[in-house]
């Protein structure tokens, strides 16, 4: 399995210009508008190889119910990247994007979607078939999923460095003991899935090309799930988890790098408002945790994202943005 090596944006040589006209046709335009199933686009999907004659790139997938209320403070985190990243959108099929500004990273980047509802195996379906759109672009080489609520929490250097350094994964998968853990877990699965391989985590993950190629060509595990996952179980927090600690434990780091808040309880986080930024509350949010990086390297850059940021956030977030990201307009 080849892992990326540790690259620093800064030393990267810039694209010539015919490299830049290039890049940004298939950002723009390779088989994002496609009529493919699902099957197809998976099967499809999974045989196109990383190509390391280009600058790798990570690929931006948001799963949204509509509109990207804080896309203005993603245009100005992407701003001077062009060529390092891919962007795709998966919203409700009914959203018409045409509202979109031209000069807007999001300009273009919807892929064929289709309807998804909380708790069911739709929401993996969405998840691979963002995954699956991404992985024909043959430069991308991390794959991370957003929601409409996200922002990046860090400058896109910082990112971009983070990620293409680390030879592992960021997933959630975790052993829970408990009635919302181990107490979904569907004795019908056996013996594919043990109660011992059963495991929990966040949907929100980031992860390697690899990983995303296994996830986009899985015909065993999947069809289980979408038969025995019923709620209260809920394939969207076991689904991934179990697969990668079956499959690939080695090259996962079973934690999340998007931040939320669950500190109040309940079955969802708290939400955040123009009343809650400020330069501390990110500053906390950026360098309040400890954790391990690449195994064995301490950081306390932990969460290279934060959840749950509504509309009216996103003033604040801009007039914050130079000062906390170094993010200039």
């Amino acid at each position: 399995m080849e892992i990326s090596k540790n690259l620093d944006i800064n030393n990267l040589e810039p694209p010539t210009q015919g490299e830049s006209m290039i890049l940004n046709e298939i950002s723009n335009h390779t088989l994002l508008m496609h009529n493919m199933s699902d099957e197809e686009l998976l099967l499809r999907a999974s045989m196109v190889e990383f190509s390391n004659k280009n600058v790798p790139k990570i690929a931006f997938m948001f799963l949204t119910p509509g509109p990207l209320p804080l896309a203005p403070f993603w245009d100005m985190f992407f701003n001077g990247y062009q060529g390092l990243y891919s962007i795709y959108v998966h919203p409700h099929p009914s959203y018409n994007d045409s509202h979109v500004p031209q000069t807007s990273v999001f300009y273009g980047r919807t892929i064929p979607s289709q309807p998804v509802y909380w708790g069911t195996i739709s929401m993996i379906d969405a998840e691979r078939r963002l995954l699956a759109n991404a992985l024909f672009d043959s430069s991308n080489q991390r794959f991370v999923l957003l929601s409409d609520s996200c922002i990046p929490l860090f400058n896109f250097t910082t990112i971009y460095n983070h990620l293409l350094g680390s030879n592992l994964s960021f997933l959630a998968s975790y052993d829970d003991p408990r009635k919302p853990g181990r107490g979904r877990y569907n004795r019908l699965m056996w013996p594919n899935v043990t109660i011992e391989q059963w495991r929990k985590g966040s949907q929100w993950f980031e992860i390697h090309r690899d990983l995303a190629v296994n996830i986009a060509s899985d015909r065993k595990f999947y069809p289980i799930f979408q038969e025995h996952c019923q709620a209260p179980c809920y394939n969207d927090e076991h689904y991934l988890p179990t697969l990668v600690n079956i499959l690939y434990p080695e090259i996962n780091s079973n934690r999340t790098i998007t931040w939320v808040d669950w500190s109040r309880g309940g079955p969802h986080p708290r939400k955040f408002g123009r009343h809650d930024i400020s330069i501390e509350f990110l500053n906390q949010i950026r360098f309040g945790t400890e954790c391990m990086y690449n195994g064995n390297i301490s950081t306390n850059i932990c969460y290279l994202f934060g959840r749950k940021f509504l509309p009216d956030a996103l003033g604040p977030l801009l007039q914050v943005a130079h000062e906390v990201l170094g993010l200039h307009s």
